[in-house]
């Protein structure tokens, strides 16, 4: 049987000098913390990471061996949206969408539903296929990936928990605020 190596280092672009090979990945599977990969030239490794991450076009992983894989984005069918950029982006922001922004267009994964709705806010939408690098979170995050956490209000003087959960929208539905819940004594 033969080895796989295991590597346990990401390095970030501009963090590492003189590649060995390559990894094309989609974004996707650039979301990862366990998982076996081949490079282009066909060796396979092994990443075992502590914690889960997002990977960027660029990043890199460090071998045992000191090898360097470098990754790069992968070509994917996405969709170029045109048009009211800020009202758009708004829309797809609102539901929880991954999404490129760019001086003159958005570009999200294909998705029939938000093309439908794109088209009816007056979007004009082009097929592409290039690779997909959405915006990161706001907060640090490479991945907009919602939260789920309490956080204290206090309201005339009472105490309240207000739970945030990371969910989902379609185009069919109304958005809802969700109302504080009195803290228990539990």
């Amino acid at each position: 049987m033969t080895h796989i190596p295991h590597t346990h280092d990401v390095l970030r672009a501009g963090q590492w000098q003189g590649a060995s090979d390559l990894v094309t990945l989609g974004y996707e599977d650039r979301f990862l913390r366990r998982k076996r990969l081949e490079t282009a030239g066909g060796q396979a490794f092994l990443v075992d990471l502590a914690e889960t991450v997002s990977l960027n076009h660029g990043d890199a992983f460090r071998l045992p061996d000191g090898q360097i894989i470098e990754v790069i984005a992968a070509e994917e069918d996405l969709i170029a949206v045109v048009g009211d950029l800020p009202r758009l982006a708004w829309h797809i922001g609102n539901r929880h969408t991954p999404c490129q922004i760019e001086s003159d267009r958005l570009v999200i994964a294909r998705d029939r539903v938000l093309e439908r709705m794109l088209e009816g806010l007056g979007a004009s939408l082009t097929p592409v296929q290039e690779p997909f690098t959405p915006e990161g979170g706001a907060y640090g995050h490479g991945r907009t990936m919602g939260h789920d956490h309490d956080h204290g209000h206090d309201t005339h003087g009472k105490r309240h928990v207000h739970h945030h959960v990371a969910h989902l929208h379609t185009a069919d539905e109304d958005d809802l605020d969700e109302p504080d819940v009195p803290a228990s004594n539990a």
